[in-house]
């Protein structure tokens, strides 16, 4: 497969960015370490997947495929049903107006991303057919391009609760 002009670029700043977000936030909150930790490995699985050739018969494709899919899964449900939520109650318990102000208006975005997320693990976590794995490539240049923006949202509301831990910690 060769990768989309940008796409060797998507990576190498999705993996900078998430080197980044741990350095800067790593040690502050251990449910926002094991989350940025579960990144780092779902962008190496994705780097992984895209420098693979999914119509070539030498490499099965199926099991890396799966793998990406079920972590893809298993990082948006950490995402919504754990670090959204604690994030919310945290700008709640502090009394952080502009945080929630925050949640609220990039939590439907999130919302939106993962939509396209589930849609994209809907159709290639099971049984692709020869003609599925033809669109593969642009579908995951696609879905990079989902996952860039989404880092970059999460990104914004971590920053939010890492500021909110250092004046208290200041204070």
């Amino acid at each position: 497969m060769t990768n989309c002009p940008d796409q060797d670029s998507r990576e190498d700043t999705m993996l900078e960015g998430c080197k980044t977000a741990q350095e800067r936030w790593g040690g502050v909150h251990k449910l926002i370490d094991s989350w940025l930790n579960a990144r780092q490995e779902l962008i190496v699985e994705f780097c992984r997947l895209s420098a693979s050739k999914p119509l070539s018969a030498e490499e099965p494709l199926s099991a890396t495929l799966a793998s990406f899919c079920q972590n893809l899964m298993d990082y948006c449900s950490t995402g919504h049903f754990e670090i959204y939520e604690q994030l919310v109650r945290e700008a709640k318990d502090y009394e952080d107006e502009d945080g929630l102000e925050l949640a609220r208006t990039l939590v439907p975005q999130l919302d939106t991303l993962t939509t396209r997320c589930v849609d994209f693990n809907d159709t290639y976590d099971q049984n692709c057919t020869f003609d599925m794995l033809a669109q593969l490539p642009g579908e995951l240049s696609g879905i990079g391009e989902i996952l860039e923006e989404r880092f970059q949202l999460e990104d914004r509301l971590i920053e939010r609760l890492h500021n909110i831990h250092r004046d208290l910690v200041a204070g």
